[in-house]
């Protein structure tokens, strides 16, 4: 199983050089991929690339970018970008965003996300795998009159979402690769996500879906300093509806309750159970939360449990 972490917590005085060096740090140590998350600072496709490119053999996703305010053919153009600067080791993952995110930062509402998922997709396969679109749904239509195809960037990447609800996990399903899950424990995953996800799936004729299980993890022996600071720092996924909704199902009140927190015998235990309930590649996040060395220490074992293969 791959293990890999995401590229975030730099504090160089250039965001960009510093998510570079950490990427070729992470490369070094052996992991296998390096993820970005989008919020309102950093463009994560346009970073990707870079990253893409000045880190040969690492692979490269987002995790990931709301399709509310976005449109699939400027979407399709930036992963095509992404995709040929990387050679090929691209991933997209997509997401509906919260609604409080939404509405406040962009102005406009948020209205059914999973149609407009299902639309966004629907759009944005045609463009990655013909090159072109002539979709017209009820919430967005994608028509370009110029192809959508770029020299180097001819293999599709993998489209994951950060789904995890029944609606967007049936539409994941159906027209994606794989889901990104964040804050979904072993409990959660095993009882409702994977099987919800499998069975849309195998009911739209479409391969194994993969799950890329989003799990904060820090190697420490500071265990509880860094939990009170994991159940500070994470509170604001308490009161999303998609990350209530999954902690609940796993039985977690905090949402710093879903930190893997402890020595590297403590760390590898706990990711064989995302792996027991279904998880096919995991990726470390929040593991700068125990400070510098302890995220180093978690990276190494990221590189170490991929290239033993000992999940």
């Amino acid at each position: 199983m791959d293990v890999g972490v995401v590229l975030s917590g730099t504090e160089e005085s250039n965001y960009v050089d510093g998510t570079v060096a950490r990427a070729r740090e992470a490369h070094e140590a052996g992991v296998s991929s390096g993820w970005l998350s989008q919020l309102f600072d950093y463009d994560a496709t346009s970073l990707a690339a870079v990253v893409g490119q000045a880190v040969p053999g690492l692979t490269v996703g987002t995790s990931a970018i709301p399709v509310f305010a976005r449109h699939p053919v400027l979407v399709a153009s930036q992963t095509l970008t992404a995709q040929a600067a990387s050679g090929g080791r691209f991933q997209l993952g997509l997401a509906m965003g919260a609604k409080s995110l939404v509405e406040s930062a962009f102005g406009i509402k948020y209205e059914r996300p999973v149609d407009l998922l299902a639309e966004f997709l629907t759009a944005l396969r045609a463009l990655l795998t013909d090159g072109t679109a002539d979709f017209h749904g009820e919430l967005l239509s994608a028509a370009p009159s110029l192809p959508v195809s770029l020299p180097g960037a001819e293999r599709v990447p993998p489209l994951l979402v950060a789904a995890m609800g029944p609606r967007a996990l049936r539409v994941t399903g159906e027209l994606a690769d794989g889901i990104l899950p964040y804050l979904a424990g072993p409990r959660a995953l095993e009882e409702h996500v994977v099987p919800a996800l499998t069975s849309a799936a195998e009911a739209a004729g479409r391969p194994a879906p993969r799950v890329v299980a989003v799990v904060p993890a820090v190697v420490t022996e500071d265990v509880d300093p860094v939990r009170e600071a994991a159940v500070r720092d994470m509170a604001f996924y308490e009161a999303i509806p998609s990350y209530r909704r999954v902690l609940d199902l796993g039985g977690a009140e905090r949402a710093g309750e879903m930190l893997v927190v402890g020595d590297e015998e403590t760390v590898v235990a706990e990711l064989r159970r995302y792996r027991d309930a279904g998880a096919t590649e995991v990726v470390l996040s929040q593991t700068a939360m125990g400070g510098e060395a302890a995220r180093r220490r978690t990276w190494r074992l990221a590189g170490e449990l991929t290239r033993r293969g000992a999940l």
